[in-house]
């Protein structure tokens, strides 16, 4: 089922919202800020959260999109997270692409593209290449502005001290 027939442009922006509170979250841990959800898409429950983690556990798998995939698999007693959506600030990379095919989500909706690692629009399509086992629909832009900004202002203030 398509993104815009499960969710209003309310309720996208609604969660995106979330979506930001949870990078600010990883901001606050001197983390780059970038937040995910899954939602179930019938009873619309935030079955999970997560943000970035990877310098406070020095652990490189430790993205906001891993880690709500991993408490989403433990809510619902599954690896498989048929009928959900994640909601995530930035486009993901190859191995949380790799991971949403993995965990057969249908629906993702991102904030702001990835040139540089991007792999369901920029780089890469892995999400919609028809030669994986699992393709899921994409919904991109949602809250781009606040989504990129966050970003971009925590990468100025690093070159910033950098500098000092």
């Amino acid at each position: 089922m398509k993104t815009k027939d499960i969710f209003t442009v309310e309720e996208l922006d609604q969660y995106m919202k979330l979506t930001l509170l949870e990078a600010k979250n990883a901001l606050a841990m001197d983390e780059v800020p970038i937040g995910a959800l899954i939602v179930d898409n019938e009873t619309k429950e935030i079955l999970s959260a997560g943000f970035n983690k990877r310098e406070h556990l020095q652990d490189s798998i430790f993205h906001a999109e891993i880690e709500a995939i991993q408490e989403a698999c433990k809510k619902k007693g599954s690896w498989r997270l048929e009928n959900t959506t994640l909601f995530v600030t930035l486009e993901p990379c190859p191995m949380c692409a790799g991971a949403i095919i993995n965990s057969r989500i249908p629906n993702v909706v991102y904030g702001a593209k990835d040139p540089k690692a991007g792999s369901v629009d920029s780089l890469n399509q892995l999400l919609s290449d028809e030669r994986y086992n699992h393709q899921a629909d994409v919904e991109s832009g949602i809250m781009e502005n606040e989504c990129a900004t966050i970003l971009t202002d925590f990468f100025k203030e690093i070159r910033r001290k950098n500098k000092s």
